[in-house]
C-alpha cells in the first residue's frame, strides 16, 4: 500500500504516488531553521529531513546557552507517509506556505520550545547544486532560502525564556540528492579522497536581507555561487541577483572562520561588508557529519535522545566538528546587520593554506 495524504494534493513529480521520489536511494527533502537575538545571543537551530527511499524521517532541535549546545535528536520510520511532519516530540507546521512556519518541541528531558517564523520577503531560489565525483552524482538538489523574524519561547531544564524582541534568522528548504543514510562502501576509481568547501552567509539588515554562498574546488574555483539582495516585502520579481566574493580568516589550529570580508556586486546591497563572530554553533547538532545521528540513519521504529555539547572542550579538527555556523556582527560603510557565517572545509583548500585532509590553520 503506497497511497498517502500527499496523493490528495496536486504535488506529484512522477507518474507514481508521492511516496516514491524517482529512483535514487539518496533522495531527501529537508527543512532547516536558525535564529538569534539582535546581539547574536540565544542562538537556536532546528531541522527535519525526510528520506523517502530509506523510509526514514529525522529531526533535531538545538539551543546554545552559556557555552553549552543543548540538542534533541529524533528519528523514526517514515511508513511512506511524507505529509506527517512530526518525529517523537518534534513537529514542523506549515502555516502559510512560503511565508509562515512553526516549530514545536514538546517537553523531552528538560528541553521544550515553540517558535514561529515569518518571512521578510519571497524566498530566493539558489542555483541548482549539481556536483559529480568522477561519474557519480554526489549532489543534485534545489534549495530555497528565506530570512525572517521569530516569536516564541525555548525552555532548558526549567528555565523558559521568551525570544528576545527583534529575534531574526533564516530558514531553508532543500530537496534532491546528496549523501544520506549508510555510507556507500564502493570506491570511485581515481578519486580516493573527498574534497569539499562551502561558505554560506545569510544576513539580516534593518530593511532587507542579503544572501551569499559559494561551493569551490580545492583551488578556490567556484562551481556554485550567487549573491542576492531581498528588500523587505519583495516578491519574486523584486529580488536582486548578483555576485560576491569572501576573503575569510581562520582561527589558528582550526578550520573555523574567525571572520571575513565580503565584497559584493548586487543592486541595493553594500559593496563591502566585514563579518566578526559573536559565537559558534556546531552543525553536528543538526546531524551534519554527526558520528551517530547522521542524516537518514535507521534507528528503529522511534528513537529520541538528548545531547549536551560543551563548546569549549571540542577537538576542532575532529571530522564531526569541522562544520560550523558562526553568528556574526556585520558592518558596512553605512549599514550594519547580523547574520551567520557557515563554513565546511574538508581536504586541501589552497586559498586558506589548508594542505591536508584535516590540518588546521597556522
Amino acid at each position: 500500500m503506497v497511497l498517502s495524504r500527499g496523493d490528495d494534493f496536486p504535488i506529484h513529480q512522477t507518474p507514481e504516488p508521492v511516496a516514491f521520489a524517482g529512483t535514487d536511494r539518496n533522495f531527501y527533502d529537508r527543512y532547516f531553521f536558525n535564529g538569534y537575538a539582535p546581539d547574536g545571543s540565544g542562538f537556536f537551530a532546528a531541522a527535519l529531513g525526510i528520506y523517502p527511499h530509506l523510509d526514514v524521517i529525522d529531526a533535531h532541535f538545538n539551543v546554545v546557552r552559556d557555552g553549552v549546545q543543548y540538542c534533541v535528536h529524533a528519528s523514526r520510520e517514515l511508513g511512506m507517509e511524507r505529509m506527517d511532519l512530526s518525529v517523537g516530540p518534534f513537529e514542523v507546521e506549515v502555516i502559510e506556505p512560503l511565508k509562515r512556519l512553526k516549530v514545536r518541541l514538546e517537553p523531552f528531558e528538560g528541553l521544550a520550545a515553540e517558535v514561529e517564523f515569518t518571512g521578510r520577503s519571497f524566498p530566493i531560489e539558489e542555483p541548482r547544486f549539481i556536483h559529480r565525483i568522477g561519474p557519480r552524482a554526489f549532489m543534485d538538489y534545489t534549495r530555497m532560502t528565506q530570512n525572517g523574524h521569530y516569536e516564541g519561547w525555548i525552555e532548558v531544564d526549567g528555565d523558559r525564556r521568551a525570544l528576545a524582541p527583534g529575534t531574526s534568522g533564516t530558514r531553508d528548504r532543500s530537496w534532491g540528492v546528496r549523501p544520506v543514510g549508510a555510507r556507500d562502501p564502493q570506491p570511485i576509481p581515481g578519486h580516493p579522497q573527498l574534497g569539499f568547501f562551502w561558505q554560506w552567509t545569510p544576513i539580516n539588515f534593518p530593511d532587507g536581507s542579503l544572501f551569499f554562498h559559494v561551493n569551490a574546488d580545492s583551488h578556490g574555483n567556484a562551481w556554485n555561487t550567487r549573491a542576492v539582495w531581498a528588500p523587505d516585502g519583495a516578491d519574486a520579481a523584486g529580488l536582486n541577483e548578483g555576485a560576491g566574493g569572501m576573503r575569510a580568516r581562520l582561527e589558528s589550529g582550526t578550520r573555523w572562520p574567525s571572520g571575513g570580508t565580503l565584497s559584493l556586486a548586487v543592486k541595493g546591497a553594500p559593496e563591502q561588508l566585514r563579518l566578526e563572530p559573536l559565537g559558534r554553533f556546531q552543525m553536528r547538532g543538526l546531524g551534519y557529519t554527526h558520528p551517530e545521528w547522521g542524516h537518514g540513519i535507521h534507528h528503529g521504529a522511534l528513537r529520541v535522545e538528548r545531547e549536551d555539547i560543551d563548546l569549549a572542550s571540542l577537538d576542532p579538527l575532529a571530522p564531526e566538528n569541522l562544520h560550523v555556523q558562526m553568528p556574526v556582527a556585520v558592518t558596512g560603510a553605512d549599514l550594519d546587520g547580523i547574520g551567520v557565517f557557515e563554513q565546511l572545509a574538508i581536504g586541501p583548500f589552497s586559498p586558506l593554506g589548508l594542505e591536508q585532509m584535516l590540518d588546521g590553520a597556522p
